[in-house]
């Protein structure tokens, strides 16, 4: 069942995929479907970036800062898109670190 994700969710990439790089787009073989996706250069550097546990808002703030972005618009395209690699087993909800 879906998480309901928000700038607070911690999340990380699921160990269960094969990425490479091509042309600045990621390219994934998700291992649970055998399926590919793909990911345009802005998805692709959420990706790097959810390859260890951040939250969507560390996230967000990398985004708007790098690609110009408000706040608002990067976090509210990263929770759809969060929301469709969570559901495609690509993106694991972890729980927040002690502190």
């Amino acid at each position: 069942m879906p998480t309901t994700l928000s700038a607070a969710s911690r999340v990380v990439a699921t160990p269960d995929h094969v990425a490479t790089t091509l042309s600045g787009d990621a390219i994934i073989l998700g291992m649970t479907d055998g399926v590919y996706y793909g990911l345009n250069p802005v998805g692709t550097r959420i990706w790097e970036l959810v390859r260890d546990p951040t939250t969507l808002g560390e996230v967000a703030t990398t985004i708007a800062r790098e690609f110009d972005v408000s706040m608002e618009q990067a976090l509210a395209d990263l929770l759809v898109l969060a929301g469709e690699l969570e559901s495609r087993h690509l993106l694991n909800v972890v729980a927040a670190e002690a502190s």
